[in-house]
């Protein structure tokens, strides 16, 4: 009996192996032409990254990646549809084809990008796992949480990390779980939990949906690296191309200065890497299936990287987050992309 089992289960690992294979191959710019838009799968809603707004309409630092590669492929930044997933369903959705690109959150691991057919596309935040507890619990220090009752997210990395911490601190927790972040903060909030754990920049995130964001603070421990950014699947390296030079388009041109205000008038500087960059010498789209002035679409339509993120979480928004970071390499963080040349 045990004989006649194993190699029924190697068949089905196989034959589930090449229908993710086969899933992938297909040509994502062709099908999303077709379909006249950018499917991108985000948050349910997480201030900040991926939320939307009193009409309805989303906006955050992960809605623009998909903006992003919307403008890229069509010069137009609106042609995006946006799913809402929970950390447990993002994965399966990218996997199925219901999405082409996932722009939610995302921490980029070994396990993820090497055994789920993902290909992760670049990092949009580096971010690191922290606690958040209410100021009434008289904690300064994470040192000081052996035995709180802890809300955790289901599915994501933070319950791995948070179990790697206590134990490597000899301490004990008491988890308490739950499937979105909004859930997470609501068992915070009513008391089900003494600290709420997750990305440092979703606990500043969370904090401002407290009906008190005063009365609740953020612990300076950071337990874990954790770099966000977009995925899409393996097997369709043309997509994986656009998305990725999508967001180091926007870091370049960063770099350069040129912005969503000056990228018109910028078109015509005698600087080689601003030429190319805008598509005024060569076509350096070609190759990605894309017209000359992709990147221009992009940095006119959506803003280089320092804009998107001051805009959406930086210290003239309601998250107030430094870059830290996610400053340029050349400011002392460690945003960094390959020239386009």
């Amino acid at each position: 009996m045990h004989n006649n089992k194993k190699p029924l289960l190697i068949v089905s690992a196989a034959l589930l192996a090449t229908v993710v294979a086969s899933g992938a191959s297909a040509a994502t710019l062709d099908s999303v032409k077709e379909k006249g838009f950018v499917q991108c799968g985000v948050s349910t809603g997480l201030p900040g990254f991926s939320a939307p707004d009193d009409a309805g309409n989303w906006q955050g630092l992960d809605v623009d990646v998909c903006r992003g590669v919307a403008a890229a492929v069509f010069g137009d930044a609106s042609k995006v549809r946006y799913i809402p997933l929970t950390a447990k369903e993002r994965f399966t959705a990218l996997q199925s084809g219901e999405i082409d690109v996932l722009s939610r959150n995302t921490t980029w691991t070994a396990t993820r990008d090497t055994s789920l057919g993902l290909n992760f596309a670049g990092v949009n935040y580096y971010d690191g796992q922290g606690f958040m507890v209410s100021k009434d619990l008289g904690v300064a220090s994470a040192k000081e949480l052996d035995g709180a009752a802890i809300c955790i997210q289901s599915g994501t990395t933070t319950e791995l990390n948070l179990a790697d911490y206590f134990r490597l601190n000899g301490m004990k927790f008491e988890p308490v779980v739950f499937d979105t972040s909004d859930q997470t903060v609501k068992g915070f909030e009513a008391g089900r939990c003494d600290v709420l754990t997750s990305d440092q920049s979703q606990l500043y995130a969370l904090r401002i949906k407290l009906a008190d964001p005063a009365a609740a603070m953020v612990l300076p421990e950071v337990i874990s690296k954790e770099p966000l950014g977009p995925v899409v699947s393996q097997g369709d390296d043309q997509w994986f191309n656009i998305v990725k030079w999508t967001l180091f388009a926007q870091i370049n041109a960063e770099e350069m200065g040129l912005t969503s205000e000056n990228v018109e008038s910028m078109k015509a500087d005698s600087n080689p890497n601003i030429a190319r960059l805008v598509g005024a010498d060569g076509n350096y789209g070609e190759a990605m299936g894309l017209s000359a002035d992709w990147a221009y679409q992009v940095i006119k339509q959506v803003g280089n990287y320092g804009e998107m993120f001051e805009r959406n979480v930086g210290t003239g928004s309601a998250l107030n987050i430094e870059r830290g970071l996610n400053a340029l390499w050349s400011n002392g963080g460690i945003q960094y992309a390959p020239p386009i040349r």
